[in-house]
């Protein structure tokens, strides 16, 4: 038998080993893999930098991780509840651990023989989330522990809640409920309300189960809505009806291509190609540092150039499906095809000796050259709106919508504005009576209007189509109104010369290469959207060229200005400003009864602007200004084999009525401040506008120069 006075000794002992045993194990562990001071006070977190519009609506993230940072004032009240009432309901008793639901824990855990139950704060899940990995291990909770308890040291409660909301994991690639709340929900985390709360913090126990099925999501949402309410975080009729709400979750689609794809797209390729951005962000990583982009872009009027985009070419797509025969165009569709052939990886990545099998197999697949005629022959768009006193970019549509639900790398697809170049057609011919007013003729002056040919020094004629019907002299204003080809051929042969007009597009901002040649008047050369719509700005600025702009600030996650731009930027004297007077005055006349009245079905305020059509209907455009706006329309088609079939393709029926449509959508938004009805100098000879003119617009002369 033993001696009780023994055992008592041999327990203390025990007690005592066992103590010092497990203070020189926790010792040991706290020695090391525990956050820094400078750690505790500035967790380094990978935060997705935002891009934002002028007028504060977040448009993207660029980001390896979908994490940006919302201010506790910035959270609802319903997901702090939400949070507390599931995760941590003495969140604001302890101070880091909660000893209670620890040897809680313990014993459950002891009797189910595994780990069953946790006993995490939220402060123990935000130092995990912070600083450790998701292992399950002793040492790592103990590290968990203390970090927890010193986090509690460091931070107010509210900091904490506020660090916690922004660092979990929501699911679909979201971390912060600010991702979180765009994501699911389309709006901002202010915007949740207590259903959508608590249906964000019933992700964070399985992000993918519940995202997943949303009818175990609706259970989970439930539960904690439940918790809730007994713990009195919501009243019995906001339960009731939380709990009823349906699960308003938009498609991912429009989540995440956002109003602006293009435009954002273009903002992350211009601070990738280096130069100055090198420069000013030295050290910062675009995906990683949260940098804040403050943009041009005004939300609503992008929104209004979509919706005018949309509405124009969902009539418009009918029509050219009306009008196109895949049969009657063998060729096109075999060129077409072999052009989608080249580019499928598998034809690429075929030894050469096999790609002639590959290319046979892919034409009899009749799935494949389906999508590959509806993509072809799908109508492409491009629309930008400058600010012309700024040069600030207020919109940009990159292509059409069709086209975007048809390509699912939509966002990475081709810019029409920024990444094409097409012949403009006769929306160049301002540049050349521009060159023709400097060497001095006026809009009155008159110039021959009949058939014409010039012989080139090569020897060949030049004999471009597109004359009055009439024949004679024709004043300028009127030959600029209609778009008579042979009053421009005349121009730039007779008046002024092709070098003239090169030297007045750079002084415009036209920067794509131009060669000094007769046909260059009727726009047989190439420019991007961007530059010709900006190229517009002088004749309503009185002369004045504004660089166009799209980045305004760029700031570090701390609010710290790494760069700002004071608009407008780069500033010219491109041309005299009686000339441009002179210019607008005859501008105004190709919307008041030339071929742009079309816009005046929509638009009924001072507009000016030029049409454009290239060769076999291929191109259609309309560059347009207000008194405060210069906007560009494009409309054609990726492939050039794929062209309009008639005179709906000219330039004021393809493009123009999406113009019209456009402004008369700014001009009807209150919250808009584009207003200004009225250029500083009357119009001169400008004709009525009659209702057939604006439904049958005179025909843009064809530019037949290849």
């Amino acid at each position: 038998m033993i001696n009780p006075k023994l055992a008592s000794r041999i327990l203390i002992v025990g007690l005592i080993l066992t103590v010092i045993s497990t203070a020189i194990y926790v010792s040991i562990v706290l020695s090391s893999g525990l956050p820094t001071l400078e750690e505790l006070e500035n967790p380094k977190q990978d935060l997705a930098t935002q891009v934002i519009s002028a007028d504060g609506e977040l448009l993207d993230h660029f980001a390896t991780k979908r994490r940006t940072y919302a201010p506790y004032d910035s959270i609802p009240r319903s997901f702090i509840s939400a949070l507390i009432a599931t995760e941590d309901r003495a969140f604001f008793d302890h101070w880091g651990v909660h000893v209670n639901r620890i040897i809680k824990a313990m014993v459950k855990n002891v009797f189910a023989f595994r780990t069953k139950e946790g006993a995490s704060t939220i402060t123990q899940q935000l130092a995990r989330n912070l600083y450790f990995t998701q292992e399950m291990s002793l040492s790592r909770k103990i590290r968990e522990a203390w970090t927890a308890i010193q986090i509690e040291r460091t931070y107010t409660k509210n900091e904490i809640l506020e660090m916690y909301a922004n660092t979990v994991y929501y699911g679909r690639g979201a971390y912060g409920i600010r991702v979180a709340s765009q994501v699911y929900f389309n709006k901002e985390p202010m915007q949740l309300t207590n259903a959508e709360s608590a249906y964000l913090v019933g992700l964070f126990k399985a992000p993918e189960k519940y995202n997943a099925d949303d009818s175990l999501g609706i259970a989970r949402r439930n539960l904690i809505l439940g918790m809730m309410l007994d713990q009195e975080l919501i009243s019995e009729s906001e339960w009731a009806e939380a709990t009823t709400a349906p699960l308003a979750k938009p498609d991912r689609k429009d989540v995440s291509r956002g109003i602006a794809p293009h435009f954002v797209e273009m903002i992350r390729q211009q601070l990738g190609r280096g130069g100055e951005w090198n420069d000013r962000l030295k050290g910062y990583d675009l995906y990683r540092d949260g940098l804040i982009i403050h943009t041009t872009l005004n939300a609503r009027i992008q929104r209004h150039a979509n919706d005018a985009v949309a509405e124009h070419l969902a009539d418009y797509q009918k029509l050219f499906d009306r009008t196109w025969s895949w049969n009657s165009k063998r060729k096109v569709l075999d060129g077409v095809l072999q052009r989608a052939i080249s580019q499928r990886s598998e034809y690429i990545a075929a030894p050469k000796e096999k790609r002639s099998r590959i290319a046979i197999s892919l034409r009899r697949n009749q799935r494949f050259v389906d999508s590959v005629k509806r993509i072809a022959s799908t109508i492409q768009a491009g629309v930008v709106v400058l600010d012309i006193r700024t040069g600030a970019i207020l919109a940009l549509v990159g292509a059409s919508p069709q086209a975007m639900k048809l390509d699912q790398a939509f966002r990475y697809s081709l810019n029409h504005v920024t990444q094409i170049r097409r012949q403009p057609g006769s929306a160049f011919k301002p540049f050349v009576y521009t060159a023709a007013l400097e060497s001095g003729m006026t809009p009155d002056s008159t110039v021959d209007s009949g058939p014409f040919s010039y012989i080139l020094p090569t020897g060949e004629t030049w004999a471009p189509r597109g004359w009055s019907k009439h024949g004679g002299p024709m004043a300028l204003r009127n030959a600029l109104k209609f778009s008579t080809n042979t009053v421009a051929a005349r121009l730039i042969t007779e008046h002024t010369t092709p070098s003239a007009v090169v030297s007045v597009c750079q002084r415009m901002g036209i920067t794509s290469p131009l060669t000094a040649v007769p046909s260059i008047a009727l726009g047989a050369v190439e420019v991007t959207p961007l530059e010709l719509t900006a190229a517009y700005i002088p004749f309503v600025s009185q002369g004045v060229y504004v660089e166009p702009s799209a980045i305004t600030k760029i700031e570090d996650r701390m609010g710290n200005v790494l760069y700002e731009a004071r608009l407008p930027q780069n500033i010219t004297d491109a041309i005299g400003s009686s000339v441009s007077e002179d210019m607008l005055s005859m501008l105004r006349g190709v919307v008041d009864g030339g071929t742009g009245s079309s816009i005046r079905q929509f638009y009924r305020h001072d507009a000016a602007g030029k049409t454009g059509t290239t060769n076999d209907f291929a191109d259609a455009w309309f560059i347009g200004c207000t008194p405060q706006l210069a906007a560009g329309v494009w409309t054609g088609f990726d492939d050039r084999r794929v062209q309009f079939t008639g005179d709906y393709g000219q330039g004021g029926r393809a493009a123009a009525p999406v113009w019209g449509r456009l402004m008369q959508k700014i001009w009807n938004d209150d919250r808009v401040v584009y207003h200004e009805a009225r250029f500083p100098i009357p119009p001169e000879d400008v004709d009525s506008v009659t209702p057939d003119m604006i439904l049958n617009p005179p025909s843009d002369q064809i530019n037949n120069e290849e």
